[in-house]
C-alpha cells in the first residue's frame, strides 16, 4: 500500500541501494504540458529511456504505472481556477535507475496526497492506485523537496512527488529474504 507524509520516506530509503554513485545507473526527466496528450508523450519519453538502459522487458509495467502516476497528477493535482505560468511547468516526470532498482517519479504542484478508492465495478475510472500497487514493487509520495538555492515566492506551492519503485534482474532481495528465513 502507498505510504504518505513524513513515513513515506523509510520505505524508499529502504527500498533504495546505497547512493554510492558507481551503483547509480542513470536518471532522466522531462517536463509535461497540462494535458492529457502528456500521458503519450510520457510513455513515449519512458520507452526511450528504458530502451537507453537496456530495460525494455519492464517497459509494459513501467509504462502502465507512469501513465497512471501522470494521469492523477493531471486529473487530480493541477489547480483549474488558477492561470499558469508557461515557464513553471506543471509537472514532471523523473526516471532514476540503479543496478537493481527502478524508480518513476512525478512530480505535481499540489500538496495533497494521492488517496486509493474503491470503485464501483462499473465505473471507468478510480482504480489508478490500485494498478500502480499491483504493478510495482511499492510506492508512495512526500512533499517536494526545496532544491538548492530555490526560492519560493510568497505563496506558492512547493507540490509532492509520487513515486514507484520496481525491482530488477539481479536484485538478490528476493534471495535475501529466503535466506535468512531459512529456505
Amino acid at each position: 500500500m502507498g505510504t504518505n507524509g513524513s513515513t513515506m520516506l523509510e520505505p524508499l530509503r529502504q527500498g533504495l541501494p546505497p547512493t554510492d554513485p558507481s551503483a547509480v545507473a542513470g536518471s532522466a526527466s522531462c517536463t509535461l504540458p497540462a494535458c492529457y496528450e502528456a500521458v503519450g508523450g510520457a510513455r513515449r519519453f519512458t520507452r526511450k529511456t528504458l530502451a537507453q538502459w537496456e530495460l525494455t522487458e519492464r517497459f509494459d509495467d513501467v509504462a502502465l504505472v507512469v501513465s497512471e502516476l501522470v494521469t492523477n497528477a493531471l486529473r487530480h493535482a493541477l489547480p483549474t481556477d488558477t492561470p499558469r505560468d508557461p515557464q513553471d511547468p506543471p509537472v514532471r516526470l523523473h526516471l532514476m535507475h540503479w543496478t537493481s532498482r527502478l524508480v518513476c517519479a512525478v512530480r505535481d504542484p499540489s500538496r495533497s496526497g494521492p488517496v486509493a478508492g474503491q470503485a464501483a465495478d462499473s465505473a471507468e475510472s478510480g482504480r489508478g492506485l490500485f494498478l500502480v500497487e499491483s504493478f510495482s514493487d511499492s510506492w508512495g509520495w512526500h512533499p517536494s523537496p526545496v532544491l538548492a538555492g530555490e526560492k519560493l515566492p510568497s505563496g506558492a506551492l512547493r507540490g509532492k512527488v509520487v513515486w514507484a519503485l520496481f525491482r530488477l534482474p539481479g536484485d538478490g532481495t528476493a534471495d535475501d529474504a529466503r535466506q535468512s528465513a531459512g529456505c
